[in-house]
């Protein structure tokens, strides 16, 4: 019989026999958590992103002023890429007698590539999908033009020379971008029709985009191709960097995913290490009885390493088809919130979690089957000679590696990694030797306690080394369970202060400083609700310490979009509420020439506190000393700034002012006599790309709660595995006590003290544990202000003696129902 035959023979005996049934659940837990997140979260983010291309109107964008090389449209072609395209320019359009600046888009046939239009009819009741804008000789307008140029639904306007019909009214247009052109009216035309127009000369202010669809690898190798041949002026929209309020909530959304997979393979690696140290210590005798028929140590190794493989595979076979199975079930849950069209399932995801189920199995699982190698011989006529456990470094060693490559995997930043592995490390050894210290003075109190308290502390006492094995294994638990639920609530609070039920959806630019004073009245005596008026002056990057900034811009770059054009500067005496001083230090008082810098744009530029900047506003220029560098939140809907300067440093420059308020539907009507009282002023909405966002949220939000289910499961599995890898020696305990005249009821006090005890302990050690990491990720990773967690001092102890008792009790309830002599027989 070969070495290979008998291992899957004695893996068979011990399947057939129930040896590996813990063990296997523990690793089917692991790898169908981590196959079904890793599913889950792949499939999700790509729909995210197929959602967010419809603030594209296409997965790749090409904008710039003028229009593409019609090579570059060849290109895209061949690799079968298909296309559509706008030209939007602002038009002043004049009927019966009434003026309006409005945003003009011309659409061609395939426009939108992603996304639907929605229109409606005169009575504003009925909402109609269109895969398509309007045809040839048809406008479609926003609802605000009409009143303004007393029009009505089949009248006649004119755009420059053309005269087109007004067929519908626009509700929801997938590529509303925050800019002037787009906010202003909407007028949306066919392409065809622009020509016709003449309103396009040379020299006009026009926005051209080409949007394109097409399969992942098509798109990144067109874009990779195209890139290089872009003039300055010409960039590629990207979902994280041109939209950065909805890519910072895809960012953090994608990184909790990632914490959340982190943290279930954590505990179900727990629960493996543990069943794998009952299934080696259950087998001593075995490989006692292989030693003597002359198998060396290296093929004891060899002959369970053949085991572990299979079981290995097959399990993590099994524990990807789960996974499979379960994020369908969970979009399915989701079909309501979710989009209608779902990306397919990722292959990769699947290869990754069976490549994960191996990895932890062995990270986990090596340690303890190691020790099977050290069984000697004698132990046939020996029963009380045990191998040497395995050393702490391999044990704790292996299993951070695993750990650590999870996490670098997800932040792509092994100092972080390292920092945060560091962390985790030096707290949990730090705590453990807290805690075998105390153990070890909590013997000189037995003598002082009652009978079911001495017999149930001795079980931890008994042998401080597994009892702080155990309380480290419970502490990591609920430290992992803490962090992904501390994480989640702190992320969906983040999210919900920073977009309010009634968050700013107006914004009012052009605010003339002469007219300041009576809008702030209109709005107040309107009862209108607005943020800051900040004043706004334009100007323009151009040195930084004496060199042209173009020498530290690269191609595409975030440097690069905001040099390329006039900036809103602006001054005040304090940030905005949710700008945070990163690097540097607060304004001097009554000093003119400071400036704060935004810092993403800041690092892209190489810009530090002290640096000096220079700017061109119209003719003049102006010179400024980076006092600090801030965090900016692009995603609360109110006005923000890369450069905010020193009361003072603007002064006698050309200032207008903006702010942004709410305004709900019932009031809407008050705009049309506010724009004529000042027309100077440009309202511009922003409800539609608002409900956008909430609804990107709202599902991530469903899918963040649902994630978190997965971690318990992981987390009881830990529970039951810590129960059972003791289960023999209880069982034999309990026989003998009964033995000796020890009744049931005393059994189970006993054991009750015993896991409340452990509880405590382990909840105790994972609070000081998740607030020191907690820490890390948030002002590292997530990018959130922390604040102590007051909570988890109460609430991780006290789930600790829930938990582990509970599950304590309900794993050895039949220990004190064993015969005894059948059990001393044994």
């Amino acid at each position: 019989m070969t070495r290979f035959r008998l291992s899957l023979k004695l893996l068979w005996r011990d399947a057939r026999s129930g040896e590996l049934t813990l063990l296997a659940l523990a690793l089917l837990i692991a790898v169908g958590g981590t196959t079904s997140i890793s599913l889950f979260a792949d499939r999700l983010q790509r729909t995210m992103n197929l959602q967010a291309a419809e603030f594209l109107a296409g997965d790749l964008v090409l904008a710039g002023p003028a229009p593409a090389n019609p090579q570059w449209l060849a290109k895209a072609n061949e690799y079968a890429l298909s296309g559509s395209q706008t030209v939007e320019f602002p038009s002043m359009l004049l009927e019966n007698g009434e003026m309006l600046l409005a945003s003009v888009k011309a659409v061609s046939d395939s426009y939108p590539l992603r996304g639907k239009l929605k229109t409606r009819d005169a009575d504003l009741q009925d909402e109609v999908v269109a895969s398509r804008g309007p045809t040839a000789g048809e406008a479609w307008v926003d609802k605000r033009l009409l009143p303004a140029l007393k029009l009505k639904l089949n009248d006649t306007l004119t755009v420059g020379e053309k005269a087109l019909k007004v067929t519908r009214l626009i509700s929801y247009e997938p590529d509303k971008r925050g800019d002037f052109y787009s906010f202003s009216p909407r007028v949306m035309m066919h392409l065809d029709d622009l020509a016709a127009a003449g309103v396009v000369q040379p020299g006009s202010r026009v926005h051209y985009a080409y949007q394109f669809r097409g399969g992942e690898n098509a798109l990144a190798e067109f874009k990779a191709w195209l890139q290089p041949n872009l003039n300055p002026s010409q960039k590629i929209l990207d979902i994280q960097r041109d939209r950065p309020e909805l890519g910072s909530a895809l960012q953090r959304a994608e990184r909790y995913l990632g914490l959340a997979s982190v943290v279930v393979t954590l505990i179900a690696g727990v629960a493996i290490a543990m069943a794998t140290r009952r299934y080696s210590e259950r087998h001593f005798n075995a490989t006692a009885l292989l030693r003597c028929l002359g198998c060396t140590q290296t093929e004891i190794v060899r002959l369970y390493a053949v085991q572990f493989l299979v079981l290995g595979l097959v399990v993590s076979a099994a524990g990807c088809a789960l996974g499979w199975l379960a994020q369908y079930g969970l979009f399915q849950l989701l079909k309501n919130l979710l989009p209608e069209t779902l990306a397919n399932p990722g292959g990769l995801a699947v290869v990754y979690g069976l490549a994960t189920g191996l990895t932890i199995l062995w990270g986990f699982a090596l340690p303890p089957l190691l020790r099977l190698q050290g069984v000697p011989p004698l132990r046939v006529l020996h029963r009380e000679l045990e191998p040497l456990p395995s050393s702490g470094w391999l044990v704790y060693g292996l299993a951070a590696t695993v750990v650590a490559g999870l996490i670098w995997r997800y932040t792509d930043d092994p100092k972080l990694t390292g920092a945060i592995i560091g962390t985790g490390l030096v707290v949990l050894l730090t705590l453990g030797l807290a805690i075998h210290t105390v153990l070890q003075l909590s013997r000189r109190l037995l003598p002082r306690l009652g009978l079911h308290w001495r017999f149930g502390l001795r079980g931890l006492l008994r042998d401080s080394r597994t009892g702080v094995g155990q309380i480290l294994a419970f502490g990591i638990t609920l430290t992992a369970m803490a962090l992904s639920f501390s994480v989640r609530g702190h992320l969906l609070d983040d999210w919900r202060r920073q977009l309010p039920e009634h968050a700013p959806n107006h914004f009012a630019i052009n605010i003339l400083p002469s007219s300041l004073a009576d809008f702030q009245s209109d709005l107040n005596r309107e009862q209108i609700p607005d943020s800051r008026f900040y004043p706004v002056v334009r100007g323009r990057l151009v040195a930084i310490n004496g060199e042209a900034v173009q020498g530290r811009v690269s191609k595409d770059s975030q440097g690069e979009a905001a040099t390329q054009r006039e900036l809103s500067l602006t001054w005040s005496d304090r940030f905005p509420e949710d700008n945070q001083i990163i690097d540097g230090g607060a304004w001097q008082a009554d000093s003119p020439g400071q400036v704060s810098v935004e810092k993403k744009l800041a690092d892209n530029l190489g810009i530090r506190p002290g640096d000096q900047l220079a700017f061109t506003v119209g003719d003049a220029q102006l010179t400024a000393t980076v006092t600090n560098l801030r965090s900016v939140q692009w995603d609360t809907m109110r006005p923000n700034f890369y450069m905010i300067f020193s009361p003072g440093t603007l002064a006698g420059f050309p200032t207008t002012y903006m702010t942004s308020f709410y305004l709900a539907e019932a009031q809407k009507n008050l705009l049309p006599p506010l724009l004529k009282k000042y027309p100077a002023v440009t309202v511009l909405e922003v409800d539609q790309i608002l409900q956008q966002f909430r609804t990107i949220l709202a599902q991530l939000t469903a899918a963040i709660n649902l994630i978190l289910y997965f971690a318990l499961a992981a987390g009881f599995s830990v529970l039951f595995a810590a129960v059972y890898s003791t289960l023999d020696q209880r069982i034999y305990e309990g026989a003998l006590l009964r033995t000796l005249g020890a009744r049931r009821r005393f059994l189970r006090m006993a054991h009750l003290i015993e896991f409340g005890v452990l509880g405590l302990a382990a909840g105790l050690l994972a609070t000081v544990a998740a607030e020191s990491i907690l820490y890390m990720l948030y002002t590292r990773v997530m990018q959130i202000d922390y604040q102590p967690h007051v909570y988890l001092w109460l609430a991780l102890p006290a789930a600790g003696v829930a938990g582990v008792t509970l599950a304590g009790y309900w794993g050895v309830r039949h220990v004190v129902r064993q015969a005894p002599l059948r059990v001393l027989r044994r």
